[in-house]
């Protein structure tokens, strides 16, 4: 018998300050500190607030071996990339094309390879995937307040790996688009959609992490190979 745990408004802030402050930062004005200063403080802040939160995140193993995980992690970015430049293509062709300073580039690829894809993929297929599985599994069962019910009577940790529903899928391949620039709809709703079979297939976070990491990182040697900055 599965043991009820922490419910999930208790789990709201750990799960979503590590995102929230990296956007945070990331707005700060240029004019006020530099492209490299945002990303060092985006590294520090947001490694901090994930190794205080860890604690209260699920697992990232599954009941499936982790190294085939990782396999098909790393076979899952490299489609990710593809996708991303293909579906990204015809929204950015116009736009200026500015590289990047070799610092800036270094501290964006650590970012985006090995910082991002921890704490979105522990928030979007981590808590907003299960979360809306279980606002969906009470409202289907016609509960009094179906959000209410999963805010407050339910808890994530007590979801099956693996578990999904369309519309669970749907709200978390919506919350991740909404995360990015407009023209990055498209492309983050194909790269969503990946992400959310590799959790129901793999039933675990570490496809999803190393899948988002390697598509990260593929695109960052694709723009400084090419020149085509727009895609980054």
């Amino acid at each position: 018998m599965i043991q009820k745990m922490n419910p999930n408004r208790s789990l709201i802030v750990p799960y979503f300050a590590p995102f929230f402050a990296y956007v945070s930062i990331a707005s700060i004005p240029a004019s006020y500190i530099s492209i490299e200063v945002n990303y060092i403080l985006r590294i520090i802040i947001v490694t901090l607030l994930l190794v205080w939160a860890w604690r209260w995140y699920i697992p990232i193993r599954g009941p499936q071996s982790p190294l085939v995980s990782i396999g098909f992690g790393i076979g899952a970015g490299l489609l990710g990339a593809f996708i991303w430049i293909v579906f990204l293509s015809p929204f950015v062709q116009l736009k200026d094309n500015q590289p990047w300073s070799g610092s800036a580039f270094i501290l964006r690829l650590l970012s985006a390879g090995f910082l991002v894809p921890v704490f979105e993929e522990i928030l979007m297929r981590g808590f907003i995937l299960r979360f809306a599985l279980q606002w969906d599994d009470a409202r289907k069962k016609r509960k009094n307040e179906p959000l209410h019910v999963a805010m407050d009577d339910r808890s994530i940790n007590n979801v099956a790996p693996g578990a999904w529903s369309w519309a669970a899928v749907v709200i978390s391949t919506a919350a991740f688009t909404f995360g990015h620039h407009l023209q990055e709809w498209p492309a983050s709703i194909a790269f969503g959609a990946l992400m959310a079979w590799l959790w129901i297939f793999r039933k675990d976070l570490i496809a999803c992490i190393v899948a988002h990491s390697v598509t990260n990182i593929a695109l960052a040697l694709y723009v400084f190979k090419t020149g085509n900055w727009n895609f980054w």
